[in-house]
């Protein structure tokens, strides 16, 4: 199943499908593409919700993919399989027991290349840079190890590091259900208690309107859920139960993590624990944006994020293109 929905890009954007091979099936990945003249970023999205949602997402008539457009970047992004309008995988259509999870890290690392290949097909001579967010940072540094050919700098923000907490099953079910009452009192994570809200009520019901909306079936459930891949959720809790699902030190592309001051899912130790294992990336920087939390790209504190990404994208050079 495909879900073909009207999503937030720009009149110039363009929309394409790369076959991806996953397990046992074939499925389409709906890819996104805002052109520039500029270098090419390719957007990783996290556990959650799609690119739509994230950084095709509008807030006072512009989103993350507009900004880097305007900036002269060629600006990408897609859905992983099971997510926004790519396809649904088999496993979506039984009982979620039925099957392991499904969509982990290694998968989706697979997908990722297919479309590196795919831009790099488009853009033979340009450097592409990877953008992850959260869980999506996982399978991003898979990727980056992977294809050094294809990947001169890597951005993880709110990037998910491991833990020392108490071990945990190995099992998980395929897919799971995530309602707007999930997802709504997310703005608040991390914030100290006095700290108002930050963003109002109807932006944060408009976004929930358009979550449920990337999921046809969403309104015959009750709640009104989306279902999505549980590996990626899977995956976060094996890291934070010690599990090292990637080798950090494996990476030698310059990589910024950026986080903001009250994310719960990226604390100051966890980013020093990242850094201090980036020992062969080629340069390293932690960034910390005040009054942000884990979902910052959807907060006022944005357009410090979008600023800081840019300008450590900007200093990527034709001789660092080549070393890769």
């Amino acid at each position: 199943m495909s879900i073909g929905l009207p999503l937030p890009y720009s009149a110039s954007a363009e929309t394409v499908r790369l076959r991806c091979r996953i397990g046992d099936e074939t499925l389409d990945l709906a890819v996104h593409r805002q052109p520039a003249g500029g270098d090419c970023v390719l957007y990783v999205h996290g556990a959650t919700f799609p690119s739509a949602l994230s950084v095709a997402w509008r807030m006072n008539g512009q989103s993350w993919l507009d900004y880097l457009q305007s900036a002269g970047i060629d600006a990408w992004a897609f859905d992983f399989a099971g997510y926004g309008a790519s396809q649904r995988p088999a496993v979506f259509s039984e009982p979620a027991d039925a099957h392991p999870a499904f969509g982990r890290s290694v998968e989706a690392a697979a997908q990722i290349e297919v479309v590196l290949a795919h831009i790099r097909r488009q853009r033979p001579d340009t450097p592409i840079h990877l953008l992850a967010h959260s869980w999506g940072t996982l399978p991003a540094q898979l990727a980056a190890i992977a294809r050094r050919d294809l990947v001169a700098r890597l951005v993880l923000f709110g990037p998910v590091v491991p833990r020392d907490g108490p071990a945990m099953s190995d099992s998980a079910p395929a897919w799971r259900l995530i309602s707007a009452a999930d997802q709504r009192p997310r703005h608040r994570n991390g914030l100290p208690v006095d700290a108002a809200t930050p963003v109002d009520e109807a932006e944060i019901e408009r976004w929930c309107a358009a979550y449920l909306r990337t999921d046809d079936h969403s309104e015959y459930r009750i709640p009104p859920s989306v279902q999505i891949p549980s590996g990626p959720m899977h995956d976060v809790a094996e890291m934070f139960a010690g599990r090292v699902l990637v080798d950090s030190a494996a990476i030698t592309q310059p990589t910024l993590i950026i986080r903001g001051e009250w994310d719960d899912v990226t604390q100051d130790v966890d980013a020093m624990r990242l850094f201090d294992a980036l020992v062969n990336a080629r340069d390293k920087r932690d960034v910390k944006i005040a009054r942000g939390n884990h979902w910052m790209h959807l907060q006022p504190s944005r357009h410090v994020l979008w600023a800081e990404t840019r300008l450590f994208l900007s200093e990527a050079s034709a001789r660092e293109f080549s070393a890769t």
